[in-house]
């Protein structure tokens, strides 16, 4: 697996994430348990979650315990896995989202996400989506706090403009390592915050980079250049994908759901297929 920087730490180029494994139409535990074992014996070293990956209302942080008591159990070696989680977005219960961008629910958050990860410190904390009614500096002002005391080893920020951007690195004096946007072949409208990304050495995760767990399935047919580039190299156009996305800049590190170890051990595999420059400007004008 070839990797990629989140600040000074080294991860693989590919990560999983794991929203699909704790909301609708979740596996069993076991399933789930064996996908990011899958995840980790391909090399993976970066696996992204959140507190408000759950489905019930009692159920909060579903997703980052799952991910613990699967580390935990996993026979081999852990120690260059990052983990990455993220507060300020939350799930009532009854299907909808709501945000919480106030410093202290933020503080608070992220005490919790520590103790349901089983950690002293978070390997990267990210604001998860920004509160229209709490001023954005305020918010990530709060991460900054949690990185000047040591809760978290690094600071980033998800759904964010390249004005917030430019604001969240400048509140934690540089120390901004990722932005976590949704990209994918049918929504790259986050193209800017990429190209930022990329000028300022900030990695950028793109979420959803399959266009989503209903959608994953039909990228070759949805865009038909993805899935003649992938039959002309032997591989899925979920891989494909993933590649074009490696290539637009070494910043780029895609986190693919899954709740299937098939589906994460056939991402892993994008690290390593190589596209031609005709290729990519076929899939950039698809």
């Amino acid at each position: 697996m070839r990797t990629r920087h989140i600040g000074d730490a080294q991860v693989s180029s590919i990560g999983l994430g794991g929203m699909p494994m704790s909301i609708e139409g979740r596996p069993d535990e076991q399933r789930s348990v064996n996908t990011i074992h899958a995840a980790l014996d391909a090399g993976v070293t970066l696996i992204d979650t959140a507190d408000a990956y759950h489905l019930h209302a009692n159920d909060v942080g579903h997703n980052e315990s799952l991910i613990a008591r699967a580390v935990a159990s996993y026979g081999g070696d852990t120690s260059d896995l990052l983990i990455a989680t993220k507060g300020g977005h939350l799930r009532p219960g009854d299907g909808s989202w709501t945000v919480n961008g106030t410093p202290d629910y933020l503080k608070r958050a992220a005490e919790a996400s520590l103790k349901r990860l089983g950690v002293d410190t978070i390997g990267l904390y990210q604001f998860h989506r920004p509160d229209p009614n709490v001023p954005y500096a305020d918010s990530v002002g709060a991460i900054r706090d949690l990185l000047d005391q040591g809760k978290i080893r690094y600071a980033g920020i998800s759904n964010a403009t390249p004005d917030q951007i430019r604001l969240a690195n400048k509140i934690l004096d540089g120390r901004l390592v990722s932005v976590q946007n949704q990209f994918s072949p049918a929504f790259r409208s986050s193209e800017p915050e990429l190209e930022l990304c990329a000028e300022l050495g900030i990695a950028f995760l793109p979420w959803s980079p399959l266009g989503g767990i209903a959608q994953a399935g039909e990228l070759g047919t949805r865009f038909s250049a993805f899935g003649e580039v992938a039959k002309a190299h032997g591989v899925s156009p979920q891989q494909v994908t993933l590649a074009w996305m490696l290539a637009k800049a070494p910043v780029v590190i895609p986190i693919p759901g899954a709740s299937r170890p098939e589906s994460i051990k056939d991402s892993a595999r994008a690290a390593e297929l190589q596209l031609s420059d005709e290729e990519l400007a076929r899939l950039d004008a698809a």
